[in-house]
């Protein structure tokens, strides 16, 4: 029988969020800012969204 996998969940810290809110201010492109910071776009966008800030060069 295979293996079942977990996800593993990281918690957003202070730095990632400031750092969220600089690079939506400077309206970075959702993928690069996927591959800098190492997540999803989709937990980006909902972090964004949480936060009440838009994402995304194109908003």
């Amino acid at each position: 029988m295979a293996k079942k996998t977990t996800s593993k969940r990281k918690e957003y810290t202070k730095d990632d969020v400031k750092l969220l809110k600089a690079h939506s201010k400077a309206r970075t492109p959702v993928a690069k800012l996927a591959k800098l910071m190492k997540r999803s776009e989709g937990s980006l966008r909902q972090k964004a969204r949480s936060l009440g800030i838009g994402l995304g060069h194109q908003r």
